[in-house]
């Protein structure tokens, strides 16, 4: 079926018509600071509403309904909510993976839906884990579904240029508690055929302290328009994480396009180390989200570094408004906008 609709995965930069987000409850980890949080959730939402439509996914719709409207009025008619029971709010990494045909880009879409086991067994994920089945199932997302629900993957573990191409991690799509039955081999080889891609760049360095995904690449480096790749880059010696960036990029110095050439590299300033309490929180610029003429990226209340960091995924997005969104709280759960989020592509 795959090769016969001559399907293709598209770069998040591509026209989407929606984008996938699960409301923060009391039954989440987030229970100890949901005004916060939601808050949060309310401005990302305002800001994707401007650029694109939405589907809010809530044990209780009621409360997100409310808590929205408020804030964007009359725009609330661009969000779908549907009530579904969900354990966290990491919709990059439960929600759909989309393919679309390549001789018809607004066509059917599919979508695949690999399982999500809470990165690697460390958080419950049984009712996360049926979101994309039961948004199907119910006509919310209207196209094929496929069922991968035998191979485990996340979202933020894996970007695509839309021309065949991946880029991932060996730490988080080799690790034992994912498909550790596996040989990287046969993960490529799956990848290849689910995916319809042919060239996969691992990463083989690269971490965020406080990181809870095994070194999700959305965090780290992503892949965007004109064969560049914006990554996150360490200068300070004394920052634990001097050592591995520095041979992450030396990695990225090395990767190749299809085409045999050298990818230009835009590197993003690391945020001055937040704690809380005593633990690093993995804080980064890579995890943002590109809409539709928009890149939406989180900021930490560092008015010099926020500033640069916007001013550098401008080089890479010059046709698009960068618009800034403080994510303070959002990394206090270990995440960031980009974890929160996922496109849905026409």
């Amino acid at each position: 079926m795959f090769n016969s609709k001559k399907l293709y995965f598209p770069a998040e930069w591509e026209p989407s018509r929606a984008v996938l987000m699960a409301w923060p409850h009391e039954a989440t980890d987030w229970n100890y600071m949901l005004d916060d949080v939601q808050k949060c959730f309310v401005d990302i939402v305002s800001a994707i509403v401007r650029h694109s439509s939405m589907i809010i996914v809530a044990p209780d719709v009621d409360e997100p309904k409310k808590i929205i409207k408020e804030v964007i009025g009359d725009d609330i008619d661009k969000i779908t909510f549907v009530q579904l029971p969900t354990n966290d709010t990491w919709a990059r990494d439960f929600g759909p993976i989309t393919l679309i045909e390549a001789d018809q880009p607004f066509g059917n879409p599919t979508y695949l839906d690999f399982k999500f086991n809470g990165w690697g067994l460390k958080f419950a994920a049984d009712k996360d884990n049926l979101v994309t089945s039961r948004l199907c199932n119910e006509g919310i997302l209207k196209g094929d579904y496929v069922n991968c629900l035998g191979f485990v993957m996340e979202g933020g573990s894996i970007e695509t240029d839309g021309k065949g191409t991946l880029l991932t991690t060996s730490r988080c799509l080799l690790s034992p508690n994912r498909n550790g039955d596996m040989s990287r081999a046969e993960i490529e080889d799956y990848l290849k055929s689910r995916l319809n891609i042919n060239h996969i760049l691992w990463l083989e360095h690269g971490y965020l302290a406080g990181d809870d995904t095994d070194s999700h690449t959305d965090t780290l480096a992503r892949l965007a328009p004109d064969d560049t790749i914006v990554y996150v880059s360490c200068d300070n010696p004394d920052d634990e994480h001097f050592e591995e960036l520095k041979l992450m990029e030396l990695e990225l110095r090395k990767f190749r396009t299809q085409s045999g050439q050298p990818f230009n590299l835009v590197a993003l300033p690391m945020p001055d180390p937040i704690f809380d309490d005593e633990e690093r929180l993995p804080a980064t610029y890579a995890n943002y989200l590109v809409l539709n003429h928009a890149v939406l990226m989180p900021v930490y209340g560092q008015k010099a570094k926020d500033k640069l960091a916007s001013q550098i995924i401008k080089i890479a997005y010059p046709d698009h408004e960068i618009v800034t969104i403080d994510c303070n709280a959002l990394i206090r759960q270990h995440g960031s906008l980009h974890c929160m989020t996922m496109q849905i592509p026409f």
